[in-house]
């Protein structure tokens, strides 16, 4: 058992199987994929379900693969991932009609200009730094969570899943 299937069971976050999770995590490190949960467990409770890939290809499997109706309310994706990085994961998901207009926020610890342009230029709906503390953490994936989840009215086509 990885250390991502043990926070995946231990979090009740839902199996990279399960359909119709609200969120999907694309972060390769565990330690960051730990601190989402937890953060997510002081959050939103039992409220909001989490799929977890751990590089970029899993993600683009479970989101693209024929016959996949996966369709996330919410994608918060890392630049620097292990297979296919996240820009390149963005990239991919702009260009398929079914993930066109899933939100996806990009949450990295990169602060390169270059990463934030190419970001937006392909279609990224938020670019976040993600902050050292878990306080500062707890407040920006609360902000990020309320934002897309509860306040932002989705398109239709993400909506009706």
């Amino acid at each position: 058992m990885t250390a991502m299937d043990s926070a995946r069971k231990q979090d009740g976050a839902a199996s990279p199987e399960a359909e119709g999770a609200d969120i999907l995590l694309v972060e390769d490190n565990p330690s960051y994929v730990e601190l989402t949960l937890r953060a997510l467990r002081e959050l939103a409770k039992d409220r909001v379900r989490i799929d977890i890939a751990e590089d970029g290809e899993r993600a683009l499997t479970m989101l693209l693969a024929p016959g996949s109706a996966r369709k996330p309310r919410l994608i918060i994706l890392d630049i620097k991932l292990p297979k296919v990085g996240g820009i390149e994961v963005l990239r991919q998901l702009r260009a398929d009609e079914r993930m066109r207009y899933v939100p996806v926020v990009m949450l990295t610890s990169s602060r390169v200009p270059n990463d934030i342009t190419e970001s937006y230029r392909l279609g990224a709906n938020s670019f976040v730094v993600r902050p050292m503390n878990f306080p500062a953490y707890l407040r920006v994936l609360g902000d990020i969570i309320n934002y897309w989840l509860n306040t932002n009215e989705q398109h239709p086509d993400v909506a009706d899943r």
